[in-house]
């Protein structure tokens, strides 16, 4: 079997590729242009408009993965980051915990669910790109390449460098926290954030192993943060 599969219509490319088997070792892939009902974080939705963007998944064993959870995670928006930048020959850069920004536009969201299929534990990553989109009038933080960069890709040839790239560098964690900081959106400088409903300036320092930001506050010195439990306002 093709290990990188082509739907011309998916309702969900993270719940498609559950029907396809996965074999030891294997990777497999599946993309859509046509995403009827994607999947965010914390159930909401991610639109996308037909023949426009690139919705993507990836699956693998679980047990191939020989790093945490948290820097799988961090892994996975580094790949899409690096890959974004290499296609762009932009500094592209990650909102955490896994949002890829392009010039302070949201392009591309991470999805990344652990799942039971015949008794086997897989990881299945969605990534939806923004490629070839120029209406977000009602998403004022979103972009897409060709907004951000004046350029139109082909969307088939994104979609089979994306899954090269990830088949080639996924099982490689060396420096993942390293690198995931290093291109960390709003690192060292002074940013407005939303903490309990109240507005406070503050400065990201870094991410830690364990999936929490550091940010030195205006009011309270440096605290650490896990997801929703503050915003960053930009």
């Amino acid at each position: 079997m093709n290990p990188l599969i082509y739907l011309k219509i998916s309702p969900s490319t993270n719940n498609d590729i559950q029907n396809f088997d996965l074999e030891d070792g294997d990777f497999l892939g599946l993309y859509t242009f046509n995403q009827t009902h994607g999947k965010g974080q914390y159930n909401n939705s991610w639109d996308i408009n037909p023949e426009e963007n690139v919705a993507f998944s990836f699956m693998l064993k679980t047990k191939d993965v020989k790093i945490s959870e948290i820097l799988f995670n961090f892994h996975t928006a580094t790949l899409v980051r690096g890959f974004i930048a290499k296609l762009t020959r932009k500094e592209a850069e990650i909102k955490w915990p896994n949002d890829i920004i392009l010039n302070k536009k949201k392009i591309a969201g991470i999805l990344i669910e652990k799942k039971k299929i015949k008794n086997t534990e897989v990881f299945i990553v969605g990534v939806g790109l923004n490629v070839l989109q120029t209406d977000f009038t009602n998403l004022p933080k979103a972009g897409s390449i060709l907004t951000q960069t004046n350029e139109k890709f082909d969307l088939k040839m994104v979609a089979e460098k994306l899954f090269s790239h990830f088949q080639k560098e996924i099982l490689n964690d060396q420096g993942i926290l390293e690198n995931f900081n290093e291109h960390l959106f709003f690192k060292e400088k002074i940013a407005v954030f939303n903490l309990k409903g109240k507005r406070q300036n503050g400065i990201i320092k870094n991410a830690d192993e364990d999936g929490f930001l550091l940010i030195d506050l205006e009011n309270g010195g440096l605290q650490k943060f896990f997801h929703k439990e503050i915003e960053l306002l930009y």
